[in-house]
């Protein structure tokens, strides 16, 4: 395709998943939502955040509103909500604050440019029609393409022509003739977001206004997050870094000082502190022993190529108790190399915590590679990483992750995996994870006497769940216990590209063991699922070899399903209590066993323990064969209180 023809059919593209804007009343009652939905439906789940998040399509526009839609590679599908607002030229969305606010978070999309490496334009912000203020706009940390590990390139021809792909369901190197693959192949990642201080607090019912400037052919405007920021924090007892060398204006590199600020502080049992500014850092600066206090994450900044805060590695007893709080880590990254230690957080922190920081823009927000043990990642905010949000990797035990807010990760947003040492009895709790693009909300890897609990997952894109419990990427078995409950999924269940089947919102795949430990799942909602609610899978070729046993599902609501309640697809046994379904687009269950259809009958089994409603009818029992591999998809209706 020419690249001047690639610009024009995005914008085509767009146009043709529009729809009529939102009539002007709606400005005038500002709709307060939390990963696109009524509070209520969600309420004691995710993280409490100081922001009111307001989606554009339920605000003022001339714009147009595009969606829904969650077909990957599409502007509406990693939208929050699967909706957006596209404006051209001169059109403006506008908001009106539910609260006091004093800052505003913008997510959106603006093209690439034609070579790929990203463009710059104007957004225009207005209070009340005055006090106008201009964000710059980039796409160079969005816009990827092709296959994993992706690449920048929109003409980059297949980066593992040896592989399958379902685009042409062939592995297009052993075709003939070779497959016409379009050009840009797989483009994702759309989404970037910035934040801005207004310089002053505004009331509720004040109306910030937005308006798309002529440097770029169309901007795409996501939703706007509002909060009332403290004032900076101050610190006259702890180690100074300016007083160190360290520079707030951002010209000098700061790394050195701060290297001479904590060492001072070591030996005097002081904290380092960080005040307002922006300090260039472009390399990792080793903590050990020390607190590192900012003003607060909207005041001081930590910005860089190649920028990390690290702890020591696990083989040197890695450090501890490390301490820090208030600042933000603004990182470079715009490919993913897997290689590259450019994550905003790294090494092995043992008895630390990590508070309130904002990362945005490196690799991974948080990647400890153990064994380490007895960490607390608490009140962050992690954005726009080209992989993971956070990865427990190896042996971390004893460790808490909570009140998190995780959104537009190119990876699982949450992970722990256990390779070559198991990650044990561990917390993902209350944590909000938002649009991963690929992959799973919440992801575990073998371990054991680990809990997930009280979280959000909203909108998942491609190739995985809003929660995944997989025995594969070599991870040591699952043993003891896993508690998964009190969470909420919404819009998850993706499509999976190899097999061409949709997921479940929660996933278990017995890929490389059996899954075979102590497994229940309590008390969770799974709402408005693209596909099924439950599945289980082992791959087809080790379909007679692994398992999925000992599954306990009790006291959940499923609010919508576009195929089945549950779609089982591997060997094993699962019990179901209390599990209410409403609102189901296919037959209930979906029970092809391995696959293998014996007389008699699937090779997995359920069992009633009661009070399950209709869903699980008797006929359906123990193991009656229910395969319909691919079923029709039949869009859920918007979910609703119970």
């Amino acid at each position: 395709m020419a690249r001047r023809t690639f610009g024009t059919v995005l914008v085509a593209v767009v146009t043709l998943l529009s729809v009529a804007a939102a009539p002007a009343s709606a400005a005038d009652r500002p709709v307060v939502t939390r990963a696109a939905l009524d509070p209520a439906l969600v309420a004691g789940r995710g993280a409490a955040v100081g922001f009111l998040e307001q989606e554009a399509e339920n605000a003022r526009t001339d714009g147009v509103v595009i969606g829904p839609d969650r077909s990957a590679y599409t502007l509406p599908a990693e939208a929050s909500g699967r909706r957006a607002v596209r404006l051209a030229p001169g059109q403006h969305v506008e908001f009106t604050l539910p609260a006091a606010a004093n800052a505003i978070t913008v997510r959106y999309s603006i093209p690439d440019a034609p070579r790929g490496g990203g463009i710059t334009a104007p957004l225009d912000v207005t209070v009340n029609g005055g006090h106008r203020q201009r964000m710059t706009l980039t796409s160079q940390y969005s816009w990827l393409y092709n296959q994993y590990p992706f690449t920048n390139d929109p003409d980059a021809d297949l980066l593992h022509p040896d592989w399958w792909i379902t685009e042409c369901s062939c592995v297009p190197a052993a075709t003939t003739p070779a497959p016409a693959i379009a050009k840009p192949f797989r483009p994702s990642h759309f989404y970037d977001e910035q934040r801005l201080l207004l310089g002053r607090t505004y009331r509720a019912g004040n109306r910030v206004r937005l308006t798309a400037s002529a440097g770029a052919a169309w901007t795409v405007v996501d939703l706007l997050d509002s909060e009332l920021v403290a004032p900076p924090r101050v610190d006259p007892f702890a180690a100074n870094a300016v007083f160190f060398g360290a520079d707030p204006t951002g010209r000098r590199d700061s790394a050195d000082a701060l290297d001479r600020a904590i060492a001072f502080a070591r030996r005097v049992h002081l904290k380092v502190y960080l005040p307002p500014g922006t300090y260039r850092v472009d390399r990792h600066v080793i903590v050990d022993d020390v607190t590192i206090e900012g003003a607060g994450s909207w005041h001081t900044i930590v910005k860089g190529h190649g920028v990390g805060i690290y702890g020591k590695d696990a083989s040197a007893d890695g450090s501890h108790d490390v301490h820090l709080s208030g600042f933000a880590i603004e990182g470079d990254v715009r490919e993913r190399i897997d290689t590259d230690q450019v994550n905003a957080i790294g090494g092995a922190l043992n008895e630390s915590t990590v508070d309130s920081l904002y990362l945005h823009h490196t690799k991974v927000g948080l990647w400890f590679d153990g064994p380490m043990t007895r960490t607390r990642v608490t009140n962050n905010v992690i954005a726009d990483q080209i992989a993971d949000g956070l990865n427990f990797h190896t042996g971390v035990t004893d460790s808490v992750v909570a009140n998190n807010f995780v959104r537009n990760t190119g990876d699982d947003g949450l992970a722990m995996w256990s390779e070559k040492a198991p990650d044990a009895r561990n917390a993902f709790d209350h944590n909000t994870v938002q649009t991963p693009v690929l992959a799973n909300g919440i992801a575990l890897y073998g371990g054991a006497d680990n809990v997930v609990s009280g979280n959000l997952v909203a909108d998942p894109i491609r190739e995985g769940s809003a929660i995944q419990v997989g025995s594969r990427f070599g991870a040591e078995a699952f043993t003891g216990s896993l508690r998964i409950a009190g969470n909420t999924t919404v819009r998850a269940g993706t499509f999976e590209l190899n097999w061409k089947i949709g997921l479940g919102a929660i996933w278990f795949y017995a890929l490389e063991k059996d899954i075979a430990a102590d497994i229940s799942v309590t008390g969770d909602d799974f709402l408005d699922n693209t596909y099924n609610a439950i599945m289980l899978v082992s791959d087809f070729p080790v379909k007679d070899k692994y398992s999925i046993t000992g599954l306990r599902f009790a006291d959940l609501r499923v609010d919508g399903t576009g195929t089945s309640v549950l779609s089982a697809r591997a060997a094993g046994a699962a019990s179901f209590r209390n599990v209410v379904a409403r609102n189901v687009g296919a037959v209930s269950v979906n029970n092809c066993g391995s696959f293998n259809f014996p007389q008699t009958g699937s090779e997995f089994s359920l069992t009633d323990l009661g009070g399950n409603g209709s869903w699980l009818a008797p006929w359906l029992l123990p193991n009656t064969i229910t395969c319909d591999d691919r079923p029709p998809v039949v869009p859920p209706p918007a979910p609703s209180g119970w």
